[in-house]
């Protein structure tokens, strides 16, 4: 049985290091006994240790690149998760282009349960479909799949910071002629250009009321070079792109050579994605999703503080 968890519609930052406690087992103890023949004590009896199941497996999918760096990219951030969370089993399959792929993922998983957090910025395809039907083809496997990572605030705060170390500075906003493009990699599913406008909404607000233009590498309009068109007929010549992209790529190069003026880095492994995954993955266990199936024994998934 699998399901989709819908974006709610407005989400608190998570709070802590996201470090779990849920799976700590107890240690095993002695209690002295009475003296045996040879005058040692021996131990009454011993307390068995209860240990809890294990914590559902994390499967990240990555979408998959030509570029050699997105992989790279994908296994920095999830290191940055498992050293979050060390005790988790992460994992990561890919939708097409890198090894390994997804069902070949969820096959080394074998059996147990899993959550499929997709590294994708909104909703669409990918998440919609491909996402369920491989979870759905893992049949010794109990799966769900989390939301899709944006939109989110650790995602504005993340585009934040690349633009600042791309040369942003506070004081640009308050320039008249400077604006931003956020760049995406675009889709013809209307709820993904939605999660892209709410995203330069939240970081328009980021930027202190500059305005933020959602535009597209492929399948939608406006693209970067039309929104930095319209930008500057509006006297904004000095225009950032952000890039909204996970991982460097064909995309993200495209819209960076657009840029009159700064492009900023994709998001990669900031260690605000990597507590962006691990908010996903725990939303999805914590009943955020709509009623999951009924488990055996009645037993439901329940999220890791």
């Amino acid at each position: 049985m699998t399901e989709t968890a819908p974006e709610p519609p407005r989400e608190p930052l998570p709070s802590g290091p996201g470090r779990s406690t849920a799976y700590t087992t107890a240690r095993a103890a002695d209690r002295p006994g009475p003296a045996s023949r040879d005058g040692n004590r021996r131990p009454a009896h011993r307390v068995r240790a209860t240990a809890r199941p294990a914590a559902p497996t994390l499967v990240a999918v990555a979408h998959g690149s030509r570029d050699p760096r997105a992989l790279g990219t994908a296994l920095d951030l999830l290191d940055r998760v498992r050293e979050l969370r060390p005790r988790l089993d992460v994992r990561l399959g890919h939708i097409e282009l890198n090894q390994p792929l997804l069902p070949a993922t969820l096959a080394a998983v074998g059996r147990g349960e899993a959550v499929l957090v997709p590294l994708l910025l909104g909703r669409g395809h990918h998440v919609r479909h491909d996402l369920p039907r491989a979870a759905g083809a893992a049949s010794a496997l109990r799966t769900s799949v989390a939301a899709p990572l944006g939109p989110h605030p650790l995602l504005v705060e993340t585009l934040y910071e690349r633009l600042t170390e791309a040369g942003w500075q506070d004081t640009d906003g308050t320039r008249r002629d400077t604006a931003v493009v956020l760049a995406a990699a675009g889709s013809r599913d209307p709820d993904s250009a939605a999660d892209a406008r709410r995203t330069a909404a939240m970081l328009s607000d980021r930027l202190g009321g500059t305005p933020v233009v959602p535009a597209y590498t492929s399948a939608t309009a406006p693209d970067v070079p039309t929104a930095l068109r319209a930008l500057a007929a509006r006297g904004r010549h000095r225009a950032a792109v952000a890039a909204y992209f996970t991982a460097p790529g064909r995309f993200a190069t495209t819209a960076a050579a657009a840029a009159p003026w700064i492009a900023a880095a994709p998001l990669g492994a900031h260690p605000a994605m990597a507590r962006l995954v691990l908010h996903r993955y725990d939303r999805a266990l914590s009943g955020a999703a709509p009623a999951r199936a009924a488990r055996p024994h009645g037993e439901l998934l329940r999220a890791a503080p």
